[in-house]
C-alpha cells in the first residue's frame, strides 16, 4: 500500500503540525531539522514561528532506490546562522518510518550539545512500525504505508530527463 500526496495535501499537514506544537504550548527558541526529509517542514516552521532554523544531514537510505535501510551516518557539523544552538530546541524530520535515525539523534544531540535543557520532536507522519514516538504529528500510519511525496518525482530526474519533461510540457 501506498499514499500518493501532492503538494496541497503537503503544505496542509505542515500547516496542521504548526498548529499542533503552538497549542501545546511548547516555547522553543531553536529547530533542527532532519535533512533531506525535514528540509521542508523546518523551513515552514521556522517562518512560522519566526525561530532559527539549524540543518542536520543524516543518510541512512542507500540501496533499493532508496528503500533500503542502510547504516546510519549523523553529519559531524551542523549548518546554522546563530553562534550557539538554543536550549530549548524542536527536532523536526518529514516522518517516523523505522524511528531508528529520530531516535538516534535525539540521543545524539544531547551528546553534542549539553546546554540543550529541552528537545521535543515533530512529524508529519508517525508510522505504527517506527521505534520511536513523535511528541507532535500529524498522522499515525496504523498500516505502516509507504508515501510517495511531490518532490520525489525528482528522485529519478537527472538533467536530460528534466530537459526533455519540459520540452514536452
Amino acid at each position: 500500500m501506498s499514499l500518493q500526496i501532492d503538494w496541497d495535501h503537503y503544505n496542509r499537514l505542515v500547516e496542521r503540525l504548526a498548529l499542533k506544537v503552538h497549542d501545546s504550548g511548547y516555547r522553543f527558541n531553536q529547530i533542527i531539522c532532519i535533512a533531506r526529509g525535514g528540509l521542508r517542514v523546518g523551513d515552514v516552521l521556522s517562518r512560522i514561528f519566526e525561530q532559527p532554523l539549524a540543518i542536520l544531514s543524516t543518510h541512512s537510505y542507500t540501496s533499493e532506490g532508496g528503500t533500503a535501510r542502510g547504516e546510519l551516518v549523523i553529519a559531524e557539523h551542523m549548518t546554522m546562522t546563530m553562534p550557539r544552538l538554543g536550549e530549548r530546541v524542536l527536532l523536526v524530520d518529514d516522518m517516523v518510518d523505522s524511528g531508528h535515525t529520530l531516535a538516534a539523534v535525539h540521543a545524539e544531540l544531547p551528546r553534542r550539545f549539553p546546554h540543550v535543557t529541552e528537545l521535543r520532536t515533530a512529524v508529519l507522519w508517525w508510522k505504527a512500525c517506527s521505534v520511536f514516538k513523535p511528541d507532535y504529528w500529524v498522522d499515525y500510519l496504523a498500516d505502516s504505508p509507504w508515501i510517495q511525496q511531490p518532490f520525489e518525482v525528482y528522485d529519478d530526474l537527472d538533467p536530460e530527463r528534466l530537459r526533455e519533461r519540459l520540452r514536452t510540457g
